[in-house]
């Protein structure tokens, strides 16, 4: 008669990479229960990601539908670079979102290093951003077969295959080696700001590429296509077109670099699994803490503003110098200065993206040469844009700023403060696109004429700001949307934002007139002078609207604290 076997002395089956991809399929499943919304989300995700294959498809494979072997070579080199780039950075922003391949939830269990690497490979494949880049670059295959025949589309499929597992690879290894850095909470934040900057670019990105499409130099693009093929970002991609156009040997080159990035990248992917699993690794010796009064003190303030008094000064600046960095919606106002700080003057002086008559794209030509006076003018624009941010300083704050109207804190000192911590982010980025346009215009003489405009226009607009944000604060919504504005506060905001600039720029004139009648004695004293003109401004305005924020603190408390 047989003995019954238990549970625990059944023999336990080896764990492979097919339970990975069954337990997220599960995973998968048991969140779509009962959850109308999720389906629908997915829904939505699935025929975007549709959207993007075939849109994909029908680019990589245009150039062999056309018999166009030189686009060939580039489509593949640059598009299947792209992909490639883009699959090892995004996961550095939205790592934790798939969190069934999130490893440090298999710390505990006995698996081995190799039986992780693969499962949690296999399972990363089974998602839908694979399987549309995998139907996307299939048109490559497709190009290769029509420029070349059956043997350069078996080549170009084995290179497809490995390019996708190159691109999840690379991801897995790349989240998995920053996976302690990509759980803090600063680190998130930085990742936000950098995708508003890539955001707010789109617009003049846009007009670049276009410019440099409609009048390129083929030949070059060719040979960089060339050189990029040769990467591990382009090698995979264009190994079938290299034995379409007869380059057998190149083609085994190419698929074997593929094959030992794909190597490279899972060696590091399992090296640097168990850190990721711990989810937390040492940063060396600790600290010991500062028992002094003093020392506790100096903790508080940035190492930026460790300059500052320790007073009541110092302590606002330090306290508003953190919160222009932690405050999504300040944030958002310093990234729209650093932007179009840049975006505007090349745009205005250049007068757009010009093309010459060889048939090259020329960024720093353009059909009227630009004028210290047209310098100054976009120049004063910027400044003002930096400055209107403070025409509802106040608003930020919300119900917080009792504490400082409790605590008595001087109009004038409060105002400083708040324009010295305010500065120390936006003086540095004024520099650098004074910089920047000099180098754009070709023009490195003008740059003392380019950055005095700046400070004198933001020196103006602080002045006036200062006066707005005391009279005509209004309150923001408590949501973590650092675009949202209660209902109504948008024509306020309008309004105050249309007055401030009018005023800032009054204020700026006489810069562009002194611009304007003194020639070539202007690039030597723009720069002082401007720097006098906007600091005597601000510290003006500091002095004078001190006083109204003295009288005016009650009523100013009550319009910037949000109505429930």
């Amino acid at each position: 008669m047989a003995v019954p076997v238990t549970a625990d002395e059944r023999p336990a089956r080896a764990v492979s990479a097919r339970h990975f991809v069954r337990l997220k399929l599960r995973v998968l499943g048991n969140n779509f229960r009962g959850q109308a919304w999720r389906i629908a989300l997915f829904v939505v995700g699935v025929l975007f990601a549709l959207w993007f294959a075939a849109g994909g498809f029908l680019l990589l494979a245009a150039p062999g539908m056309t018999d166009e072997p030189r686009y060939a070579l580039m489509t593949a080199a640059f598009g299947g670079g792209l992909l490639t780039l883009g699959w090892l950075l995004l996961p550095l922003v939205f790592f934790g979102v798939d969190e069934t391949l999130d490893p440090a939830r298999f710390a505990l269990l006995p698996l081995s290093r190799r039986t992780l690497v693969t499962g949690l490979f296999a399972a990363a494949l089974v998602s839908v951003p694979a399987v549309a880049v995998m139907l996307a670059v299939t048109g490559l295959v497709v190009t290769a077969a029509a420029l070349g025949g059956w043997s350069a589309a078996l080549v170009g499929a084995v290179g497809v295959v490995v390019g996708v597992l190159v691109c999840v690879a690379g991801a897995r290894a790349v989240t998995s080696a920053f996976a302690t850095m990509l759980r803090s909470r600063r680190v998130r934040d930085l990742a936000a700001v950098l995708l508003a900057v890539l955001a707010a670019l789109l617009g003049p990105l846009q007009l670049l590429v276009l410019g440099a499409v409609q009048n390129a130099d083929w030949d070059r693009l060719t040979g960089v296509a060339r050189v990029v093929g040769w990467t591990p970002f382009g090698a995979p991609w264009t190994a079938g077109v290299d034995m379409a156009q007869g380059r057998a040997g190149a083609a085994v080159v190419k698929l074997l670099i593929s094959v030992a990035t794909l190597g490279v990248l899972l060696f590091w992917w399992s090296r640097s699994l168990e850190s990721a699993m711990v989810g937390a690794v040492s940063a060396g010796p600790a600290k010991a803490p500062r028992g002094t009064l003093g020392g506790a003190i100096a903790q508080l303030f940035p190492r930026a503003v460790g300059w500052a008094r320790r007073d009541r000064f110092g302590a606002l600046v330090a306290r508003e110098c953190r919160y222009w960095w932690r405050d999504a919606r300040r944030r958002a106002n310093l990234i729209t200065v650093a932007v179009i700080g840049v975006f505007v003057p090349v745009m205005v002086n250049l007068g757009g993206v010009s093309f010459g008559t060889g048939g090259g794209t020329s960024f720093g030509e353009s059909a009227a040469d630009p004028s210290p006076v047209l310098v100054s003018i976009s120049m004063v624009f910027v400044g003002v844009l930096a400055s209107l941010t403070l025409a509802n300083q106040f608003g930020f704050d919300g119900s917080a700023y009792a504490a400082n109207v409790v605590a008595g804190v001087p109009g004038r000192v409060e105002l400083r403060a708040r324009m010295a911590a305010f500065s120390l982010y936006v003086v540095p980025i004024l520099l650098v696109i004074s910089v920047v346009v000099a180098v754009v215009l070709g023009r490195p003489e003008w740059l003392g004429v380019m950055a005095g405009g700046l400070f004198a226009a933001y020196g103006c607009g602080l002045a006036i700001n200062v006066f707005i944000s005391v009279l005509g604060a209004y309150s923001l919504p408590e949501t973590s949307n650092p675009f949202a504005m209660n209902t109504g506060a948008g024509v306020a905001k309008s309004l105050l934002t249309l007055l401030s600039m009018i005023s800032s720029a009054v204020a700026a004139v006489p810069f562009v007139v002194a611009a304007a009648l003194l020639g070539d004695v202007w690039l030597w004293l723009a720069l002082p002078v401007g720097l006098a003109y906007g600091a005597g401004a601000a510290l003006l305005g500091a002095y004078l609207a001190g006083d109204t924020l003295d009288r005016r603190q009650p009523e100013l408390l009550a319009a910037v604290t949000p109505r429930r």
